[in-house]
């Protein structure tokens, strides 16, 4: 006989846990509703054990989150479930049964269990903010209260699904230049470490002073071979301290407007920030969400703190009475053609219409900027590999030329 763990509703409905043993799972489940206790989880107590463990490793490694897919799964199956008017109970059972993301298996029992703790939808999901964002929230929120549950979860999914799309060109059109500079360290690494020391014994020999690309390629490679701690201490003490200063409110906002104002780089994160902003306010304001309650939901979720005080900027402006328009246009933040569509959706009431096309707008020109990104960043790489083999060349072979001019004079 096997011990298995499990948990389950009592016939007066609370949740009990605890252990039973049996040949099975069939078994167990069967003497369970014996007692009156309907079963909603059964697991083997060696399995759970192994789960739990990696779960916690997992966990402290930053594996087995809820990303982006699952928020977009997710969000398509409540669709689904909503739209062909499932009970919320039964279904997220079914849910929580085909679940394969252990956390976000063990979130939506924790939401089953709030639920019918007597908690609405949107509260339930504001308990776990790590995986439901203010925005998230807010929209299921509004469509608990007007009815239109199933429509707030496929804006939602469509949102996500169109956000997911965006980070993934994004993280593609950075990945190249990274693997190239991880590249460049590593090879200089290399050579600093065991290609150049074994010319050292012949540089020694050189009478007179080694020139300068030579003495740069000696020196490089004495600190990374005999000083390498002191060098890693150094790098570690910076990293620490650069660190501790972005987690300051003064830190992270010059750190994220940096960010934004690289070349290249910078335009491209910058019009795909804005593509999300006015996606968010799209979806938000056709949900029926007010204007400044949006407003502050998206400045909290920014994620970047030198954008989140524009938002907060143009909030305010709202508030004291200002158009969409006019606010916009005084934080410097969107084009003249978005400040128009912007304009003539509030003139005609079609607002979550065109900043939704605003948002398809920037869409269009961050492709067009991933496509071109290979082509302005490979200058940059090509200069920065060049000279690194110009350097290798010259700190090499010009003491061997003057070695051999020497030798052959006498």
């Amino acid at each position: 006989m096997a011990e298995f763990s499990y948990k389950g509703r009592s016939g007066e409905g609370k949740l009990v846990q605890g252990r039973a043993t049996g040949d099975s799972v069939d078994q167990v489940a069967q003497r369970l509703l014996a007692t009156g206790v309907v079963p909603l989880e059964i697991s083997a107590m060696g399995v759970v054990a192994g789960n739990l463990n990696l779960e916690k490793f997992g966990r402290r490694l930053g594996l087995g989150r809820v990303g982006s897919s699952d928020l977009v799964m997710f969000s398509r199956q409540m669709y689904t479930i909503t739209r062909a008017g499932i009970p919320l109970l039964r279904g997220l059972r079914g849910l929580v049964a085909s679940t394969h993301n252990a956390i976000l298996r063990e979130t939506l029992e924790d939401i089953l269990e709030s639920l019918e703790g007597g908690r609405d939808l949107a509260a339930s999901f504001a308990r776990h903010p790590q995986i439901f964002p203010p925005l998230y929230v807010s929209i299921v929120g509004v469509g608990e209260a007007t009815g239109t549950l199933d429509k707030s979860f496929l804006r939602l999914t469509e949102y996500l699904a169109q956000e997911k799309d965006m980070q993934d060109r994004v993280k593609g059109a950075v990945r190249y230049p990274i693997i190239v500079m991880i590249t460049i360290v590593l090879a200089a690494g290399f050579l600093s470490s065991f290609v150049i020391p074994k010319f050292a014994p012949v540089f020694a020999q050189i009478k007179g002073e080694l020139p300068l690309p030579t003495r740069i390629l000696l020196g490089s490679s004495t600190v990374v071979r005999d000083y390498w701690m002191h060098s890693l201490g150094v790098i570690t003490l910076c990293v620490y301290g650069v660190r501790r200063y972005l987690r300051t409110r003064d830190g992270r906002y010059r750190w994220d407007r940096f960010k934004l104002r690289l070349p290249v780089m910078g335009k491209l994160m910058y019009e795909a920030m804005l593509s999300r902003l006015n996606r968010s306010l799209a979806i938000s304001l056709a949900a029926g969400m007010p204007m400044t309650q949006t407003l502050a939901v998206i400045a909290r979720s920014s994620g970047n703190a030198f954008v989140t005080e524009k938002i907060q900027a143009l909030t305010s402006s709202v508030e004291r009475g200002e158009s969409l328009h006019r606010a916009a246009g005084s934080t410097g933040m969107f084009s003249p053609l978005v400040l128009q569509m912007i304009s003539i959706g509030e003139e005609t009431g079609a607002l979550p219409e065109l900043l939704d096309e605003a948002a398809s707008y920037y869409d269009r020109e961050v492709d067009h900027a991933v496509k071109n990104l290979s082509s302005s960043i490979e200058p940059i790489l090509i200069v920065a590999v060049g000279g690194m083999v110009l350097i290798l060349a010259l700190g090499i072979f010009m003491p061997l030329w003057e070695v051999i001019s020497t030798a052959g004079q006498t």
